[in-house]
């Protein structure tokens, strides 16, 4: 199996902060939670990593993918939560070179010196994925429709938190609409069977208007590394990214 490649990690955007320490990727990205760059720019640092990781665990390559996704979002989640206080920040990130080594050994000598704890991102991610994955039930491989080249980990679950921030109905006929891929006629019958008085002309439009709310709701940035543009448009059915997420199952409620 294998790992997957990532063109987001040559975006400017993203390439701007391959000098930044693991620490202080991680202390921005809990300062500007509206922000993707610092989650993007530490999954390309890491992808290959998890990947290799999950490889080996997963029983077909559908499952690894999904599964490759569903870790980066649990990734996400608890990098939100750990105490940077008790870490030095002048702890480099795992280096390729022999200056970036050198530094980091300068930082090991100066932390040693003060008591400070080393920052080891490399050795949490590897922990935190091996125990996720001993935990997680995987579907079936004929119910996963998450595809990896057309939704990303870092555009999915940025993506999955603007679902997330949706009025009520408008998360819903989006869930409707690509989770269980159901027609316009169909959301419309099933809104009305809940007493919501909709055409499949009313349920097109609300539709096209609660797209234009999710990426709105996406961080700009996101917008510009996945989206290619900042202004908010109505995705078509071609296009990567939103179209082609699969989202969680969510309780159908209005």
């Amino acid at each position: 199996m294998q790992i997957p490649s990532f063109p987001e990690c040559d975006h400017d955007l993203i390439k701007a902060l391959i000098h930044q320490s693991d620490y202080a990727l991680v202390d921005s990205l809990q300062q500007s939670p509206m922000e993707g760059k610092y989650f993007t720019a530490l999954f390309c640092r890491y992808s290959p990593v998890v990947y290799s990781l999950i490889r080996h665990s997963a029983r077909s390559p559908v499952q690894a993918d999904y599964l490759f996704a569903l870790t980066w979002r649990h990734i996400l989640n608890e990098l939100n939560g750990i105490d940077l206080s008790t870490f030095s920040p002048k702890v480099s990130q795992t280096a390729v070179s022999q200056t970036a080594i050198s530094q980091t050994a300068a930082a090991d000598n100066e932390s040693k010196a003060t008591d400070t704890a080393e920052f080891s991102l490399q050795g949490w991610l590897i922990n935190l994925t091996a125990a996720y994955i001993n935990q997680v039930k995987m579907p079936e491989v004929e119910s996963i429709h998450y595809v990896l080249q057309s939704a990303p980990p870092p555009l999915w679950c940025y993506t999955e938190r603007a679902l997330d921030r949706l009025p009520p109905r408008h998360r819903l006929i989006v869930l409707m609409a690509q989770t269980f891929e159901w027609s316009d006629t169909r959301i419309s019958a099933y809104l009305q069977a809940e007493g919501e008085q909709m055409s499949p002309q009313d349920v097109q439009a609300e539709l096209q208007t609660a797209y234009q709310e999710l990426e709105r709701s996406m961080p700009e940035d996101m917008r510009t590394v996945y989206l290619q543009h900042s202004p908010v448009v109505v995705p078509s059915p071609e296009e990567a990214g939103l179209m082609t997420i699969e989202f969680d199952e969510l309780d159908l409620q209005i």
